[in-house]
């Protein structure tokens, strides 16, 4: 069961011909982005996605810039799915490497080789098993923009609490936005909030009645605190920004 029947690479691609395989094919893409297409149904991939293909579907894989991919035929997969399915690697790589270490021994001259690709076969269904209903490591980072954009603005939003609530580690999860994003979540955070005021405070007349209110309005309960974050961004207080503004208009 779960055994490795074939083991090859694509180098830069830009098509293939329909066709279809009396084994399971699973096809990881090492660069690139293309879509598989199944008739009516298609199946778009980029870098890190593993496209999983049961036995005696025809399909064709096709792409406007090309793709490079290690693909492997697996025979009598325990795979409790009949419908063609896409997942996405982790960030550490775990199903690449399988694919890597499966293409070197298939292709090596080690006698042993077929009970390490017993065990990889293994592996890697189980990693299809556990990775099937996790979320895309994209789909997380834009979830996490996504609740950071409809709740910067108000005073009782936690972030860190939000952040504890996903099935992740913390400090995953800050890394893997800080790789994505270029900052952190809680810079992301305090960005939009910064903006906000920005705008408000150009738009403001009176200046003095109005810098608490706003600091309110952009999450900050503490308007002292909301100064000295504005002052590390801007170089100067909201008050001494807005009357320099107004002084420009």
């Amino acid at each position: 069961m779960n055994s490795i029947v074939y083991a090859g690479k694509h180098l830069i691609t830009f098509s293939t011909k329909q066709h279809c395989h009396t084994e399971w094919e699973l096809v990881y893409c090492t660069s690139g982005q293309g879509q598989f297409e199944f008739g009516d149904r298609v199946i778009k991939y980029g870098v890190g996605d593993l496209v999983i293909i049961p036995p005696q579907i025809l399909h064709i894989n096709i792409s406007e810039e090309g793709f490079t991919n290690i693909h492997i035929h697996i025979a009598d997969a325990t795979f409790r799915f009949k419908e063609p399915l896409m997942i996405s690697d982790d960030t550490d790589g775990h199903i690449l490497n399988a694919f890597k270490d499966s293409f070197y021994f298939f292709n090596s001259e080690l006698d042993s080789k077929q009970l390490i690709l017993g065990a990889l076969g293994n592996l890697i269904v189980n990693y299809v098993t556990a990775f099937r209903h996790v979320k895309p490591i994209r789909g997380i980072v834009d979830e996490i923009k996504s609740n950071i954009m409809q709740n910067f603005s108000d005073c009782n939003y936690k972030l860190d609490k939000y952040l504890h609530s996903i099935p992740f580690s913390y400090d995953y999860l800050r890394k893997l936005f800080k790789s994505e994003v270029g900052m952190t979540p809680h810079d992301y955070l305090t960005g939009l909030r910064i903006q906000m005021a920005e705008k408000l405070l150009c738009s403001t007349e009176n200046v003095e009645q109005n810098i608490s209110e706003i600091a309110f309005v952009c999450g900050y309960s503490d308007s002292l605190y909301f100064s000295r974050v504005f002052k590390k961004y801007f170089g100067c207080s909201p008050k001494h920004y807005a009357t320099q503004k107004r002084k420009e208009r």
